[in-house]
């Protein structure tokens, strides 16, 4: 173990996985890999932050019925999610009966709900532990910026909040994809003040991460199928691969972002890609998982990323700190040596 690696030598298993998203989602290239699909924004309920609750329950709910798994064989939940106090989370669980331990990084909270469920299943704290998260189009333009009855125009470096979420369950006994290893992320902050260029705010701390592990590790980019972040979109992933080639680390070749993955830019108006907690948990959970449990991908490098910005501190002129905790995941269960 390194300060901020840690490789397990009995690499636990994600043994479930569920991605509940919306319209806009099933309208992008991967909208087949979505378990569950809502057309309605309210999902039935009377306000978009409901909605957003019932889109977080749907996918523990499904993530527990495609494993067979009952409430009561979970030892503890894991979730987050980008509303104040996290609410969409607390309000989305309360009726599970279970040990909560509510968790906020921002559009990085499922790697780190993953990465804290990895740790509790292969260091014997926890038989299945379980990490959720979500985001919704219309909860986080309510917080983040404007009503959405006031029309303000989006510049070109915006994102697209995510209506989507994920779940999934991590055990010390199972099969692939196993958790070989995890780095935990430091706190960046590069002076960006833009609360509409997101991805430039956090590209910085994506790759602190990406380049910690491979220090850690004395593995390279060529050792991984893809090397994937949560949303950076245009402007961060061109950024991040950027910072690889003046350090002479190759991420642009393996490199994937959840966020240019899940709408079509051509089609969709999402100007500089998709973003929010959900994006990169419904892609990880509703595609990445089980390309790896197929043996499609072998090797990945999960490193959502998020901004730990607030409305007030942003008026109030302050810089977009920002983190990104990342994940190996492999279809291999290895020696736990490398």
């Amino acid at each position: 173990m390194h300060k901020a690696t840690t490789i397990f030598p009995a690499p636990p298993s994600i043994i479930t996985s569920a991605a509940v998203g919306g319209k806009k989602e099933n309208e992008g290239p991967y909208g087949q890999y979505f378990d569950k699909i809502n057309d309605d924004p309210y999902f039935t309920r009377e306000t978009y932050e409901e909605g957003e609750s019932q889109l977080q329950k749907q996918a523990v709910r499904i993530a527990l019925e495609k494993s067979g798994l009952k409430e009561e064989d979970i030892d503890v939940l894991i979730g987050g999610d980008l509303l104040n106090q996290c609410v969409g989370t607390t309000y989305g669980l309360r009726d599970y009966n279970l040990p909560f331990l509510g968790i906020y990084a921002a559009c990085s909270t499922m790697s780190e709900g993953l990465l804290l469920a990895s740790m509790l299943a292969a260091g014997g704290f926890a038989d299945i532990a379980m990490a959720v998260t979500s985001s919704h189009f219309c909860t986080a333009e309510r917080q983040y910026r404007m009503p959405l009855n006031y029309g303000g125009q989006r510049p070109p470096t915006a994102q697209w909040t995510a209506t989507a979420g994920g779940a999934l369950a991590v055990s010390p006994k199972g099969n692939a994809p196993y958790v070989r290893g995890v780095t935990i992320g430091r706190i960046v902050d590069m002076g960006v003040t833009d609360a509409n260029n997101m991805g430039a705010a956090m590209a910085p701390a994506a790759y602190s991460t990406i380049r910690e592990f491979f220090r850690d590790t004395g593995m390279s980019p060529s050792d991984f199928d893809h090397i994937i972040t949560g949303d950076l979109g245009k402007v961060g992933s061109r950024l991040l691969c950027q910072m690889g080639d003046d350090d002479g680390i190759d991420i642009r070749s393996r490199h994937l972002d959840c966020g240019l993955m899940i709408y079509d830019s051509e089609s969709q108006d999402v100007h500089a890609g998709g973003s929010g907690c959900g994006c990169a948990a419904s892609m990880l959970c509703g595609y990445f998982v089980p390309e790896l449990k197929s043996g499609r991908l072998k090797n990945i490098l999960f490193a959502a990323t998020g901004a730990l910005l607030s409305p007030t501190v942003s008026q109030q002129g302050e810089s977009i700190p920002s983190v990104s905790h990342m994940v190996w995941l492999s279809s291999e269960k290895g020696s736990g040596q490398e």
